[in-house]
């Protein structure tokens, strides 16, 4: 049989191995991942209070309960095995480890204390082990206008009680909790702004933040949400959020910390006074220069964010990683089987954390979480080891 590695356990990892276990069931594929833990930007990406969106890692669990796909985690490529070895060990290698580094403003004083790519605070708000802790002051400048600003909007928007039902640990509610001010600039007109509606409209919901629309132009759906945003204010309001549309970042002031966000519009020049500068205007990093359908070299494959960028939904990392799938199970067809595959790779690293290990800890974060939380994340990678590894197994 053929013996196929996923590096990265995450949505378009996940997504091209259902994608191969249809088109190859006879292939013996594993996900690899840096993490004792799987599912990457679900877990950690996706805003702890969207646990709708969160659910499709019941889908990807299948995978590994009922289709036979290994998991192997706590296995980091470049330290715990080198892509070579797993080329030698696999017949296809796919990379699918996705873009971490938040983009800068490219503006004067973007370095400055204070200011904060949203990767690293939604991690942080997470609780990923290897998040940088994260402050968050009362004055707050999100630079974006698309879902993810919604994302970062609604989590410091929201009053403690607003949590029910996420996995939002206390410690990163406590976070969230500061900010009294929360403006929100875009470069785009209001109506070429790239907010989901639907999201827009669940900010309508929001407790205790009065909701202040400017420079709304154009007409559409997203205008209709921004609309029926505009003059949200509960009486219980303690926080304010203001939306302003077709303004530029210019700079980011201060000497040692934020003290404020420039912005132009024409000739126009608005001056935000801020303590905290939230950038959400994507990611970036080094792509391996993989064809539209993954193809790196011969055995070696790209997809998701690594293959075509920073863009696209949950959907979309679905149809990227059939495309990819298709084009490795063609060339499989003309590979001989006879790779070691999973075997090999237990002699390589036997301290790799697997399926049934991870439900430990899964078990162990549903079973300690506060009333209100779906679970408390294990916030250490030792605390995870140590989980998953109570028995002595490997």
């Amino acid at each position: 049989m053929h013996q196929i590695a996923i590096i990265g356990a995450g949505p378009s990892g996940c997504f091209t191995a259902q994608a191969l276990a249809k088109l190859l069931p006879e292939a013996r594929i594993d996900i690899l991942d840096a993490l004792p833990v799987p599912y990457g930007l679900i877990r950690y990406g996706v805003a702890p209070d969207h646990q709708g969106t969160k659910a499709v890692i019941r889908q990807f669990e299948r995978l590994f309960e009922r289709q036979g796909v290994g998991f192997c985690g706590d296995v980091r490529l470049g330290k715990t095995v080198t892509l070579e070895a797993l080329q030698g060990l696999y017949d296809a290698v796919v990379l699918a480890t996705g873009l971490s580094a938040d983009r800068r403003l490219g503006v004067k004083g973007d370095d400055l204390p204070g200011v904060l790519g949203s990767g690293a605070v939604t991690r942080a708000l997470n609780d990923h082990p290897e998040a940088e802790p994260v402050t968050i002051g009362e004055r707050v400048v999100i630079v974006g206008n698309g879902n993810v600003a919604v994302d970062l909007v609604r989590l410091l928007a929201k009053g403690a009680g607003e949590f029910h039902g996420s996995d939002l640990s206390e410690a990163a509610a406590q976070q969230c909790g500061n900010a009294r001010r929360i403006d929100v600039v875009g470069r785009s007109p209001s109506d070429a702004a790239k907010f989901d509606p639907v999201m827009i409209r669940e900010l309508g919901r929001l407790e205790q933040a009065a909701i202040h629309v400017h420079g709304l132009s154009g007409e559409g759906k997203i205008v209709e949400a921004l609309q029926h945003l505009a003059g949200h204010a509960p009486e219980a309001a303690t926080r304010e959020i203001h939306f302003h549309f077709g303004w530029t970042p210019e700079e980011i002031e201060g000497a040692t910390h934020v003290t404020g966000a420039r912005f132009r519009q024409g000739d126009a020049r608005m001056v935000l006074p801020c303590d905290t500068v939230l950038t959400a205007i994507g990611f970036e990093g080094d792509t391996p220069g993989a064809q539209e359908d993954g193809f790196i070299a011969p055995g070696l494959y790209a997809t998701g964010w690594l293959k075509r960028g920073p863009r696209g939904t949950i959907p979309e990392n679905r149809a990227d990683a059939q495309g990819v799938a298709a084009r490795i199970a063609a060339d499989l067809a003309a590979v001989a089987p006879g790779k070691t595959g999973r075997d090999g790779l237990m002699a390589l690293v036997p301290g790799a954390v697997h399926y049934h290990q991870w439900q430990r800890i899964d078990a162990a974060e549903r079973a300690e979480c506060p009333d209100g939380r779906v679970r408390r994340k294990i916030p250490t990678i030792a605390q995870m080891r140590s989980i998953a590894h109570q028995t002595g197994e490997s």
